[in-house]
């Protein structure tokens, strides 16, 4: 069994086994978190970055550094990391996959901006398809609605799209992707965590019913297993 847990914004803790993986921490100035990089003190194996903008990458370095995680990230984000003395990455590119001990990743499309936040170009912005003990996850990044993504995350057991409209999909184009896709769950991330991106993620969650699918609406903190 696989737990995910939404950490706030985009971050989320994937646990798996003995594994604990973190994707795109953000906790630092984020006011929607609940933890802060001092609650990841040891013990978190990998940590997997989909692009480059600060709301994503803040906290890699220091608990990158403290636990010895490996970054797995685009080529552009592995070296940059690695440039500032994170001793373990692994640069991949966009429909690349690869077997790591929790499971097989592989980086897929998603339509976004990806600059690092001293200004450094941080390559294509990415999502991420997980198996893990059979079952298929959907990490779709902070992106736009794009028809590609049938071919890359059909029918898979749990899709994560962002909602928060302004910087990626929205609801009506989440909808779309859904149905899409035709996934067995839908969790919503990269929403609520300042005006902007506010959304009523209870109302999207109706529409998804209304749409033929299951999804699950979780608090910051909580947890969904697959």
């Amino acid at each position: 069994m696989t737990k995910l847990t939404w950490l706030s914004h985009a971050s989320w803790l994937i646990e798996t086994g003995d594994h604990r993986v973190l994707l795109d921490p953000f906790f630092t100035d984020n006011p929607a978190a609940k933890v802060s990089e001092v609650d990841f003190a040891d013990n978190v194996s990998h940590i997997l970055v989909t692009h480059g903008h600060f709301d994503h990458v803040t906290d890699v370095e220091v608990i990158a550094k403290r636990c010895n995680s490996n970054v797995v990230a685009n080529f552009e984000i592995a070296t940059w990391f690695s440039g500032k003395e994170v001793t373990s990455t692994t640069g991949m590119n966009i429909g690349g996959s690869i077997v790591l001990p929790f499971g097989r990743v592989q980086m897929v499309p998603a339509i976004h901006s990806s600059g690092l936040p001293d200004g450094t170009y941080g390559g294509c912005a990415a999502g991420f398809v997980l198996t893990i003990q059979g079952k298929r996850i959907y990490f779709a990044g902070d992106t736009a609605y794009f028809s590609d993504m049938k071919f890359y995350a059909s029918g898979v057991d749990v899709a994560v799209l962002p909602i928060g409209d302004l910087f990626t999909m929205g609801l009506d184009d989440s909808i779309a992707a859904i149905k899409l896709i035709e996934p067995k769950m839908v969790l919503p991330t990269h929403y609520g965590t300042w005006p902007p991106i506010d959304q009523d993620a209870d109302a999207w969650a109706k529409q998804v019913a209304q749409a033929g699918c299951q999804a699950k609406v979780l608090a910051v903190g909580e947890s969904f297993s697959v």
